[in-house]
C-alpha cells in the first residue's frame, strides 16, 4: 500500500529523534485509509494521544490535509481510531514546553485534544504549520459567509 502519510512521518522522526512515537507505519496507515482521491498531505507529525506524560502507550499520527486535521490511532490488537477536525470546528491551539517534552493542545468546539510527549524544539515547527494553515482555512470560511449573507 501506497502510504503518503508514513514519508512525512518519518521525516517528521528522523528530525525529532526524542518524541515518544512508534508503530509509525501502522498509524499512519489509518490516516492514509481515509484521505479522499482529493486530499492532499500539508504536514505531519506523531505524539502521544494523552495529557499524561507517564502514559506512553497512546502514540497518534496528525496530519494536516488542505481540507482538515486527521488524528490516527492503530489499536493493538484490532481497531483503530480516527479523528477528524474541520476549520470550522478548531477553535485555538495552546502550546505548552517542559522540562523534557511539548504538548500541543488543539481546542475545537466539541473538546480539547491534547498531543503530548513532542521534542521541545519540534514544537515551533508544529504550530507555525497548524496555525498559518488553519488562518487560511478560517479566511475561506469567513468569506463564503459574507457570500451567503
Amino acid at each position: 500500500m501506497n502510504n503518503p502519510v508514513y514519508k512525512f512521518i518519518s521525516d517528521f522522526k528522523r528530525k525529532y529523534p526524542f518524541t515518544v512515537a512508534w508503530r509509525l507505519r501502522k498509524n499512519s496507515e489509518v490516516v492514509a485509509k481515509h484521505l479522499s482521491p482529493d486530499e492532499e498531505i500539508l504536514y505531519a507529525f506523531a505524539a502521544q494521544k494523552n495529557d499524561n506524560p507517564l502514559d506512553i502507550i497512546t502514540t497518534c499520527v496528525v496530519a494536516l490535509t488542505n481540507k482538515r486535521i486527521l488524528i490516527g490511532q492503530k489499536r493493538v490488537v484490532f481497531g483503530y481510531f480516527l479523528y477528524s477536525i474541520t476549520p470550522d470546528m478548531f477553535n485555538d491551539l495552546t502550546v505548552s514546553m517542559g522540562l523534557i517534552w511539548g504538548k500541543v493542545i488543539i481546542d475545537t468546539i466539541k473538546e480539547k485534544v491534547i498531543l503530548s510527549n513532542i521534542q521541545k524544539e519540534a514544537l515551533i515547527e508544529i504550530e507555525n504549520n497548524i496555525s498559518s494553515y488553519m488562518m487560511n482555512e478560517k479566511k475561506k470560511y469567513e468569506y463564503r459567509e459574507n457570500i451567503e449573507e
